[in-house]
């Protein structure tokens, strides 16, 4: 399969992890090699699933560490071997305190407090935070060092164990869903009505590289939203395009949205 006919199923800007991608899948394939990536975000876990399936000879599985997860690890092999027993790499690191402000810590808390120490977002998986403590799920190869450097979240003292899949106390995504009208797809727009700020005052986190679409950055308030695209906008929250439900007569576009809490 030619570049060409690979980059056509897929944006410009995604060329270098869908070049990554199909490298990883073809050395699986014709090298017989077994390749277990870091975590991925929905959108590569797409793009590598789609490309795997793509090439004669190569599987994959994708692995969050309980059912539903949203960042995953993928293990890529090559089709004659069964992947179903192949340890995904994937334990529950968990923090807990005695410090009964721990409620008030958040997913940014937690996420921060592990950036922080030099630990990159790809070794980090779904994070799920309760009043009692937070159960992060990791690449195994990080366990013993957050085990032994995690000591502090947004300067309350935590102390952190690492525990086996089976022990992890998963906290269900809630979408407060709503229906807005809007003139148009554009990003600006539809996060102005959602997030229920002004237009002008939406622009300046865009701007600021403040925003995500699908997990990437993105500065262009004019960038053209499509059903499923995930939004977040740091200090302001994030929302699921998650239906688009046709013109209106006047020519608005009717959306159903989910905005997480």
């Amino acid at each position: 399969m030619s570049k060409s006919d690979i980059y056509a199923h897929f944006l410009p800007d995604e060329k270098s992890f869908v070049d990554r991608a199909w490298e990883w899948v073809e050395r699986a394939a014709e090298q017989h090699e077994l390749r277990r990536t870091d975590f991925l975000d929905p959108r590569q876990a797409h793009i590598l699933y789609a490309l795997a399936n793509r090439h004669p000879d190569a599987a994959i599985r994708l692995a969050g560490g309980y059912e539903g997860a949203e960042r995953v690890r993928a293990l890529i092999a090559p089709d004659y071997r069964p992947l179903e027993d192949e340890d995904a790499g994937i334990a529950v690191l968990d923090i807990a305190s005695d410090d009964r402000r721990q409620s008030e810590l958040d997913h940014g808390d937690y996420l921060g407090a592990l950036l922080g120490l030099g630990i990159k977002r790809e070794k980090i998986g779904d994070i799920h935070v309760r009043e009692d403590g937070c159960h992060v799920l990791i690449a195994t190869e990080i366990g013993d060092f957050l085990r032994s450097h995690l000591k502090q979240v947004h300067r309350i003292e935590t102390s952190a164990s690492v525990l086996p899949l089976e022990r992890l106390i998963a906290v269900p995504v809630k979408l407060e869903e709503s229906s807005i009208s809007v003139a148009s797809m554009r990003l600006d727009g539809i996060a102005s009505d959602v997030l229920r700020v002004s237009r002008a005052k939406i622009m300046d986190p865009i701007r600021a590289g403040r925003c995500r679409v699908n997990f990437k950055t993105v500065e262009d308030p004019s960038v053209q939203l499509r059903e499923g695209d995930i939004v977040s906008f740091k200090g302001f929250g994030r929302f699921r395009v998650l239906e688009a439900q046709g013109v209106s007569k006047s020519g608005r576009v009717r959306l159903r949205i989910g905005k997480y809490v």
